[in-house]
C-alpha cells in the first residue's frame, strides 16, 4: 500500500494521465452483470466424440463441495440423458466450451431441457499456465469459473434465428463458389490469348455471356463474335474483334461449357435460397412491418398514433434505407446480429463484439492502440459491401470514408464506417419506430466552421508554395451625409 501511495505521489508531481483521476472525485458509475456464485454449477469439456462432465454441489458443510466428474458420449440418447439427470440434480447453470461446432449437441438439448446454460470461449477459459493438461482437471476449472461467476456469455441467437443464419451463410458461401468459377473462366481466356475483359467492364454480362455462349457453340470469327456486343458498349467493333482474335480450342470451350453450366446451377439455388430466405424472414419475431411513428408492430396504427399516413415498413426494409445496405445485406444483419438486442447493452457493444472496435494497449505511460480483430466474418463482410457501395454516394457515411480514406487509409476507413453501419442497425432493430435519416455530405463541414478554416489555408498554401493566406474582415460599407 505504501508503494501504491508513493507512485501516486509522483504521477501527480510529474503530470501525467494517472494524475487526473483521485481517490474521491465521485467516480463513474458502470453497468456491471451479476456475477453471484452458483451453488448448483456443472461444466463440460467438449470434444468430438465425447464430453468430459463435472458438477459441484453443495456437501456435508458450508465449506465442502460434493464433486463429480465423469464422460458422457456426444450423441442424442446419452446427451439427453445427461441433461435430465442434470435437472433433477437441481443444476442453476452449465457452461460449455466452445470447441469448433461440437457443442451444439450438448447446447441445443440442454436448452430443450429447460436448462440456463452458457457457451464460454475457449481463451477465456484456458487453464493456468504451469499445471497438467488433461480433459479431467480442463472440465474441473472450467466448472470452478462457472461456480465464482467468472466467465462471459458468447452470444448465441435463438433457434428462428440460427434457421435464418444458415440460409444466408449458405448463400454467401454459393456466392463465393460463383465468383470461382467465373475467375475461372477469366484464366482460361487468358489461356486462349482472348483479352476480352479488357475491353468489357462485365465478362458475365449481358454482351459478355454472349461471347461465351457463343465460343462455346463453335463460332470461331472474331467479326461474328464482336457483332453479338451490345450496341451501347463503349468499346468499338474494332476493338471487339481486336479482344476476340486468339487461339482458342476446343479443350477451351469443353472448359468453360462446364464453368457455365456450374454458374447457371449456381444462380437457380441462389434464387431458391432467396424465396427460402424470405419465408424464414417472415417467421421471426421482431421482422413484421410496424408503424415508424407509433411502433406497433403488425401493420396496423395504435389507438393514439396521430400519424394515421405514416407509412408501414418492415426490419428488412427500415435497415435498407441505410445508404449501401441493399435487401440482401439487411437480411444479414437481422440473421448475424438477432432481433433481440438486450443481449447487447449498448450498440457499441454490439460493435466491439464484432470486432469493430480498436482495443487500447497500454502498459505504464506508454499506450497506443491495437488491431481491431477478426470477428464475425459473414457480418464483417456484408459490412464491407455496404462501406463500397456507400462510399460512392454523396451522404454522410460516403463522406465519413473519404475523409478517414485520405488521412488514415483505405482499411481503417472501411472499419470506421462499417462500425458506424453496425450501431445504425442495432438502433434501428431495438426500436420498431426508428428510421434512417442521412445527415448530408456537409454534415462535418458545419461541425467546427474553425477546424474547416484552418483546413482550407493549410490547403490553399500547399497548393501556392511561398505564400501565406491571411483572413481579413470586411468594413462595413459608409454611407453618404
Amino acid at each position: 500500500m505504501a508503494a501504491r501511495k508513493k507512485n501516486t505521489k509522483k504521477d501527480a508531481a510529474s503530470g501525467s494521465p494517472a494524475a487526473a483521476s483521485q481517490p474521491g472525485d465521485g467516480g463513474a458509475e458502470v453497468a456491471e452483470e451479476r456475477a453471484g456464485v452458483v451453488a448448483y454449477a456443472a461444466a463440460v469439456d467438449v470434444a468430438k466424440g465425447s464430453g468430459m462432465v463435472c458438477t459441484r454441489v453443495p456437501g456435508s458443510r458450508p465449506d465442502r463441495k460434493r464433486q463429480t466428474v465423469w464422460q458422457v458420449k456426444a450423441a442424442y440418447k446419452p446427451v439427453v440423458a445427461l441433461m435430465d439427470h442434470l435437472r433433477c440434480q437441481g443444476i442453476q447453470r452449465l457452461v460449455l466450451e466452445s470447441t469448433s461446432d461440437y457443442w451444439r449437441i450438448w447446447y441445443y438439448l440442454a436448452e430443450a431441457a429447460g436448462l440456463q446454460v452458457w457457451l464460454a470461449s475457449a481463451r477465456d477459459v484456458k487453464h493456468l499456465p504451469g499445471r497438467g493438461k488433461s480433459d479431467r482437471e480442463d472440465c474441473v476449472w472450467l466448472c470452478k469459473l462457472n461456480e465464482r461467476g467468472m466467465l462471459r456469455r458468447s452470444f448465441v441467437p435463438p433457434e428462428g434465428i440460427r434457421d435464418l443464419r444458415s440460409l444466408t451463410r449458405t448463400r454467401s458461401k454459393l456466392a463465393q463458389d460463383q465468383v470461382r468459377h467465373q475467375n475461372r473462366v477469366e484464366k482460361i481466356l487468358e489461356d486462349a490469348l482472348l483479352k476480352i475483359s479488357v475491353v468489357i467492364s462485365d465478362l458475365f454480362g449481358q454482351s459478355g455471356r454472349r461471347f461465351l455462349d457463343a465460343l462455346v457453340a463453335g463460332e470461331r470469327s472474331p467479326a461474328a463474335l464482336a457483332a453479338l456486343g451490345h450496341p451501347r458498349l463503349k468499346a468499338t467493333q474494332q476493338e471487339l474483334a481486336g479482344a476476340l482474335t486468339g487461339r482458342f480450342r476446343d479443350i477451351h470451350a469443353f472448359e468453360i461449357a462446364t464453368h457455365l453450366r456450374l454458374i447457371d446451377t449456381i444462380n437457380d439455388e441462389i434464387t431458391r435460397l432467396d424465396a427460402r430466405i424470405e419465408q424464414q424472414l417472415a417467421s421471426i419475431p421482431g421482422v413484421a412491418p410496424a408503424c415508424t411513428s407509433c411502433g406497433l408492430i403488425g401493420g396496423g396504427h395504435a389507438p393514439g398514433c396521430a400519424s394515421q399516413g405514416t407509412p408501414v415498413l418492415g426490419l428488412a426494409e427500415r435497415l435498407d434505407e441505410i445508404t449501401g445496405v441493399g435487401p440482401r445485406n439487411a437480411q444479414v444483419l437481422i440473421a448475424e446480429l438477432g432481433t433481440d438486442m438486450s443481449v447487447f447493452p449498448t450498440p457499441g457493444h454490439a460493435a466491439a463484439w464484432a470486432r469493430l472496435t480498436p482495443r487500447t494497449l497500454q502498459s505504464g505511460a506508454s499506450s497506443r492502440p491495437g488491431r481491431a480483430g477478426k470477428g464475425n466474418p459473414y457480418l464483417r463482410g456484408a459490412l464491407g459491401q455496404c462501406v463500397m457501395a456507400a462510399a460512392r454516394t454523396d451522404t454522410r457515411l460516403g463522406e465519413q470514408y473519404r475523409r478517414i480514406a485520405r488521412r488514415r487509409g483505405k482499411q481503417k476507413a472501411m472499419v470506421a464506417v462499417s462500425r458506424v453501419i453496425c450501431e445504425i442497425s442495432c438502433i434501428l432493430i431495438s426500436d420498431p419506430a426508428a428510421r434512417f435519416t442521412d445527415l448530408g455530405a456537409g454534415y462535418y463541414s458545419t461541425l467546427n466552421p474553425r477546424r474547416q478554416t484552418r483546413s482550407r489555408i493549410r490547403e490553399l498554401e500547399r497548393l501556392n508554395p511561398g505564400m501565406k493566406v491571411t483572413l481579413t474582415p470586411i468594413e462595413p460599407a459608409t454611407t453618404a451625409a
